[in-house]
Parts: structure tokens; sequence; C-alpha cells
């Protein structure tokens, strides 16, 4: 039943044009579309297929998204570890294949995953099961070859399909359920594509008739509709086109126009500032720890995400024995005025500061 209508909603949703007359009307069928598939995952257990056991490991861990035979096990190899299999049939990776990547002193776990075929967010080609497995990644890269770059956007859609909301920030919309009063909304900016009316529907859609709706930003429909979904991921993404060894320079820029990365795994093309992207893109950043009255470890930094402070650094050391316990600190390096600066524990820190705890 929830198929059917789900199926039945999203068909007229794609044959309307969206314009003036009609935004309010695809708004209304987003919302349904959201609130069935909500329904449907609830009734179902929310069982999402037997899953791969992977263990998270290392400082951060990232999937590696794509239909098959784009390179993925080749690129694996190339920047990891790992021993993936590689052939030229598609479905070579029949597992999550786990590598991991040393980068300016951190562990990325760089996971390779079977390749996603379109409908795999509605469970085709073990669609389910891949997804469970990226709703653990702290990044997703999604990849495609020179020959098949359509499949981006393929790969994008199935993802967003799926839930995962790639490269952007929960929406900044507050939800205050009341007991009456109807719906309030509230905005601290200029809304152009939310007004009381279509909040109004879209909230009774999921049955909230009466709340106080606060907007910072200006939010879109689908905005609305996902501050209100339990089930979605923010996480950042990398696109890449491999296999550029066989393609001109035009084709190449064509695609770097589009913010996408370019390398030839094969060749081992532009693999080290694939490398720095990964690490960027993450908010990773090192900091040395230093002892009174030794010289700091300049050898194995705490990896951690930005931005961080100095009690972030001690809880991550260990809670009880630091973090609790933290005094001040005193640091070198590009955050200190001068060297051993005296700091509060809420200080944010930089990349490769020099830190030194001092506890009760």
């Amino acid at each position: 039943m929830y198929e059917e209508d789900i199926q039945r909603l999203e068909e007229e949703l794609r044959s309307t044009k969206y314009n003036k007359h009609t935004q309010f009307h695809i708004g209304q069928l987003k919302a349904k579309i959201a609130r069935l598939k909500m329904e449907h995952i609830k009734k179902s257990g929310g069982k999402k297929g037997a899953g791969y056991s992977v263990k998270k490991s290392g400082d951060a861990t990232v999937l590696l998204v794509g239909f098959p035979s784009v390179g993925k096990s080749t690129l694996l190899n190339k920047i990891t570890n790992a021993d993936s299999k590689v052939g030229d049939y598609e479905f070579t990776t029949l597992d999550v294949i786990p590598g991991v990547m040393d980068y300016n002193g951190a562990k990325i776990q760089i996971l390779d995953i079977p390749g996603i075929i379109e409908g795999a967010s509605e469970g085709k080609g073990r669609g389910k099961e891949i997804f469970s497995v990226l709703r653990s990644a702290d990044m997703i890269i999604i990849m495609s070859d020179a020959d098949r770059s359509e499949t981006i956007k393929i790969l994008e859609d199935e993802l967003f399909n799926a839930g995962f909301r790639i490269n952007k920030n929960p929406p900044n919309i507050m939800i205050h359920r009341k007991l009456t009063g109807g719906i309030d909304l509230k905005s601290t900016v200029k809304l152009t594509k939310l007004n009381l009316d279509m909040v109004r529907s879209i909230l009774n859609e999921f049955k909230i008739n009466s709340a106080e709706v606060i907007v910072r930003e200006d939010a879109t429909v689908d905005d609305l509709i996902d501050s209100m979904m339990k089930n979605r991921i923010y996480v950042p993404c990398i696109k890449i086109i491999n296999k550029i060894d066989k393609i001109n320079e035009k084709q190449i820029r064509r695609f770097r126009g589009k913010g996408w990365l370019t390398i030839s795994a094969e060749n081992s093309l532009y693999l080290e500032g694939f490398k720095k992207t990964i690490w960027e893109k993450l908010s990773l950043m090192r900091i040395y720890m230093k002892r009174i009255g030794k010289d700091p470890d300049m050898k194995e930094p705490l990896i951690i995400t930005s931005p961080a402070t100095v009690q972030d650094i001690a809880n991550k050391i260990h809670r009880e024995a630091f973090g609790s316990k933290l005094k001040y600190a005193r640091i070198w390096g590009k955050t200190a005025r001068f060297p051993g600066q005296k700091i509060g524990n809420d200080k944010i820190l930089q990349d490769e500061d020099v830190v030194e705890l001092h506890i009760d």
C-alpha cells in the first residue's frame, strides 16, 4: 500500500512543472511523500537488510560510492594499505573492503563498497545494505569515470532519496509544538520560498496543528520537511572523475569547471591533491602535545576535527583524567600571541599548535 501510494505521488511530482501557480501543490506532494516514507519505515520496523559488518577505526571514515567498475578498487589500493581485488568486469567488489590512508599523521579509514546501481535507494542491487554502511561515514566520495560522468547526478539523486544531504548543514529551523494556538511562523531573515500557508500545510501533513516555527535562513520546502525527519544524514562529499588519461584537456577542464576533482588512479595522476582535499574536507587538524618541562611530541600529533578548543583536546585524551580536571593550557604556534601563552579552556586552536595541559 505504502509503496504504491509513494510511487503514484512521485509520478505526479515528476509530471508537475514548477511555477508560481504549482509551487504550493508541489510542496504538499513532497510533504505527503516524506510522511508516507517515514510511516513505511516505522511500520516495517526500520529494517534495512542484513547490512555489512564494518568497524569504524582511525581518525575518520570515508566511503567510496560509485557505479560498478569506475575504478574504486584501484584507487583504494593506490592511496591505502588495502588489497582490494581488481577486475575489468562489473561487481568485482562483493563486500566492503577497508583500507587506511596515512596523511599528516592521521589514519583515515577508506571503505570501498559494492557498486551502487540506479534504484539503490529503493533497495535494488543490495541498496539497503549499502546505504546502511554509508550512514556511518564521516565523508562520502562520489566517483565516476570519464566515459560515464552522467552517473554523478544519478548517484546524487540516489543519496538524496535515501536521506543523505551532501555538503549541507542541517536546516536552521526550530519547531516547538504547542497544545493550541495554530501555527505561528517567525523568521530572522526574509523568506522568499516559504510563507505561513505553505508552512501550515506541510506541518498539518505531519499532524502538527499547533506549533511555533522559527526560521533563521531563507529555507525551502525541502529544508522544512527535512527539519522534521529523523533519518537525514548531513555529510561532506567530494565528487571525482577517474580515468582522465583517456580524455583530452578540454574535457578535463569541463569536469573541473563543475567543481569535480579529476584523477587517474591507474596512472597515479593527481592523487596527492586528492588526498589533500580529503584532509581539508574532513576539517581535520594536528595538535602536538607537550608535557610540562619536556619537549613536544612532534612525531605523533593528536588528530581532531576543527573547530576545537583546549577543552575538546583534553576530553579527547581522557575525559576523566584530563577533561574534568583541566585548569588552563599553554600554547605555541599560530594561535599563540607569544610562545608559551597561557590560555583558557575555551580557546579555539589551529592546525599544528603545540599544547601543554595543566590540570588540578
